[in-house]
């Protein structure tokens, strides 16, 4: 045998498992507040080492029916089904701001249809031979009377149930979000915002404007600037170094 030869044999067998093609994925799913420019998705999976594959496919404005009607969720399905160069596929899914009454085309029913859809997704995803994380809806910052009006709770809850009945990570970013967000006070929470508030922000709607490649802009209290989306990533990331031990070697420690 060469020393050549010899020498790259050395090389690939001290070689990480997760080096070259990378054997570990993690695929966003879900609304507004995962999803490029108006979430904190992409931020998370800049938290990654860079052999992890991240992929955020979280698009504004669906519920967990609408994005499987448009057929986004086939193509989740497909990238599973051509996932041979991944040892293991982590899927995170986060819904409730449109599952809420009142979105029409969106709106699910929180005691039937919402967890039914919620425990679908993970069910599927376990079939495709990947690993679901549900994740909490990301709280809205609008306060009422110095308290945050936390109307996302009974989603929160309805998911973190579906979570433990499909034996299945869960990770409570509805909790945390709502915690960091009460201790800010309205007008530090109105910076995490993708625009500065406007002169009158009491005005302000939970979600407003149109114009990005979501469907927002300006300034509402349910979006994510890059200030807001760095603060909820690193919530995600903290939570998921604990619900899913596995990924903890594969998340960059902030400074």
């Amino acid at each position: 045998m060469s020393k050549r030869l010899a020498a790259l044999l050395l090389c690939l067998a001290v070689t990480p498992a997760f080096a070259g093609t990378g054997s570990t994925r993690v695929l966003l799913v879900g609304d507004s507040t995962m999803a490029p420019e108006t979430g904190y998705g992409d931020a998370l999976c800049a938290r990654f080492v860079p052999e992890v594959t991240c992929v955020n496919l979280a698009k504004g404005g669906r519920s967990t029916s609408s994005y499987r009607a448009e057929g986004s969720w086939q193509r989740v399905q497909t990238l599973l089904q051509d996932g041979a160069n991944f040892a293991t596929t982590y899927v995170l899914v986060q819904f409730g701001h449109n599952d809420q009454p009142g979105k029409p085309g969106r709106s699910t029913d929180l005691a039937t249809e919402f967890p039914a859809n919620m425990a679908r997704y993970a069910k599927e995803i376990r079939e495709l031979h990947a690993v679901p994380v549900l994740v909490t809806p990301l709280a809205r910052r609008t306060f009422k009377n110095g308290q945050l009006d936390n109307d996302l709770r009974p989603w929160a809850e309805a998911t973190l149930k579906v979570a433990a009945n499909e034996h299945v990570a869960a990770l409570d970013l509805n909790a945390d979000s709502v915690a960091a967000v009460q201790a800010m006070g309205q007008e530090q929470a109105d910076t995490l915002a993708m625009a500065p508030p406007p002169a009158n922000p009491e005005s302000a709607t939970p979600a407003a404007g149109k114009g990005n490649g979501n469907g927002y802009r300006g300034f509402d209290r349910t979006h994510l600037g890059a200030k807001g989306a760095a603060l909820f990533a690193d919530m995600v990331a903290a939570e998921l170094r604990h619900a899913v031990p596995a990924l903890e070697a594969y998340i960059k420690v902030q400074p």
